[in-house]
């Protein structure tokens, strides 16, 4: 059984999904767990975003993904914490917060 998108945003809005996480991310001491088995340190500390809520720092992922594994939603050894870097990595999503350089027109001058 697959699950929809509308479905997926459903179950994460759910409050089951909102209790299981805070779970979660007690259980795993608020540290990322792929910072931690890199011997790197990744927690979740208050830095307000542009708007002035708290910037999102760590995520609970589902090792076996929802959308394939829906049994497998709510089950503590599919869930794990992970700061939104290390979150992106897996999915490979690629954001970078630096503009990349611009390249150098062709300039007479500099011959």
């Amino acid at each position: 059984m697959t699950l929809t998108e509308e479905q997926r945003r459903s179950f994460y809005n759910s409050m089951d999904w909102r209790n299981k996480r805070e779970a979660i991310k007690a259980r795993d001491h608020y540290e990322c767990q792929q910072c931690r088995r890199e011997g790197k340190v990744a927690l979740d500390i208050y830095e307000p975003n542009k708007n002035g809520r708290k910037k999102i720092k760590l995520v609970v992922h589902h090792i076996k993904e929802l959308e394939y594994n829906p049994d497998l939603a709510l089950e503590d050894d599919n869930l794990e914490t992970l700061c939104v870097e290390c979150h992106n990595k897996i999915h490979d999503r690629h954001f970078s917060s630096r503009p990349s350089p611009k390249k150098l027109k062709w300039d007479d001058e500099t011959w």
